[in-house]
């Protein structure tokens, strides 16, 4: 009997000749999981849910091409269907919250925005998206997620403007499956019309592996279209991935967000340095505002400002904090109306 890979690899050959459909020319791709049956097992139900395993893991990592089952694998599919299940009951449940870390301007210390986080509620414990992240890579739970993180953060901002609380915009994080789907848009703008927010109040965050990731030419284009739509978008986590300025050129966003590794090894003249450098010079000259990420001490705020950084976040000045804590910090250190310029945050920091 021929192995496994050497039947896929025919069926995979067969499926990627070139067709003529109605003078287009398609060219088939499938991807397939398979498992092998062991002698002596009592039934062959784990055998189908193995190859099924198999086939979720190839969709994710290896689009185009065959995966073979292994032990390794099905520890790793069994935790994902595990956050998947978990975070289906909090989202049921309502026990997804929105946490918030400032953005703040490093020489006043004032506000100028937020990040929102997710977290899941489970009893008295307050988790994490990290440690539930494999459940985003399901699409149907990452958009219900993403789903119910704007209805809290236009909630949020609706109860911040009723205060007289000076919020300027709250970043959002958005996933390639909230992209691709088409329907990010109009989600959001429904959460923010149901609260009556002006979508001034918001950014979406795109980290650089979404923005670079697979299928990034539909992803990339679904950015250009929400900013034609007036939606300001943020680069986040720049510099871990492969984007680089150049890919600004086609697909601009207004906001980049340096990644904490760039700040963890600020020195004078050393090589991190010089690249946060240059890239603020470019990125102003471009109009793009600059936020570096993951700040921990005032030496680095020091560092940043003598390279030009004007904005940064980290726990030097707060960590992510639940919507008590928030509403706190921006009756205490928010920046004020009369000293911003423009519609909608960071119009004034050069």
């Amino acid at each position: 009997m021929a192995e496994p890979d050497a039947i896929a690899q025919r069926i995979l050959d067969a499926l990627g000749r070139p067709a003529d459909c109605g003078g287009q020319i398609v060219v088939p791709r499938a991807t397939i999981g398979g498992a092998v049956y062991i002698a002596g097992d009592p039934v062959t139900d784990p055998v189908r849910q193995n190859a099924d395993f198999a086939l979720y893991h190839a969709k994710d990592t290896a689009r185009g091409s065959f995966v073979m089952y292994s032990a390794a694998l099905g520890s790793s599919m069994t935790r994902r269907l595990h956050a998947i299940r978990d975070v289906s009951a909090a989202l049921c449940d309502g026990r997804i919250e929105a946490y918030y870390q400032p953005i703040f301007r490093l020489d006043t210390r004032e506000i100028v925005g937020l990040e929102a986080l997710c977290r899941m509620r489970i009893d008295d414990r307050i988790i994490s998206a990290a440690a539930f992240h494999e459940a985003t890579s399901d699409a149907r739970v990452s958009t219900a997620l993403t789903e119910r993180m704007m209805g809290l953060v236009a909630a949020d901002i609706r109860t911040w403007l009723d205060l007289g609380l000076a919020v300027q915009h709250v970043g959002i994080n958005v996933s390639s499956e909230d992209l691709s789907g088409g329907a990010i848009a109009r989600v959001l703008a429904s959460a923010f019309e149901r609260h009556d927010v002006s979508l001034e109040h918001v950014i979406l965050e795109v980290t650089e592996t979404v923005y670079m990731g697979r299928g990034d030419q539909a992803i990339q284009e679904a950015i250009r279209a929400l900013r034609d739509h007036g939606i300001r978008v943020a680069l986040d986590d720049f510099g871990t991935g492969f984007a680089s300025l150049t890919h600004l050129l086609t697909v601009p966003v207004d906001v980049i967000k340096i990644d904490k590794t760039f700040v963890d090894h600020l020195e004078p003249d050393s090589v991190s340095a010089t690249i946060v450098e240059g890239l603020i010079r470019v990125a102003k000259k471009m109009g793009i505002r600059i936020v570096a990420e993951g700040i921990e001490s005032d030496q680095q705020i020091a560092q940043l400002r003598a390279i030009g950084c004007v904005l940064g976040q980290g726990f030097v000045f707060s960590p992510a904090v639940d919507r008590d804590a928030t509403t706190t910090l921006l009756a205490m250190h928010g920046q004020r109306e009369a000293r911003r310029v423009g519609s909608g945050g960071m119009a004034r920091v050069s």
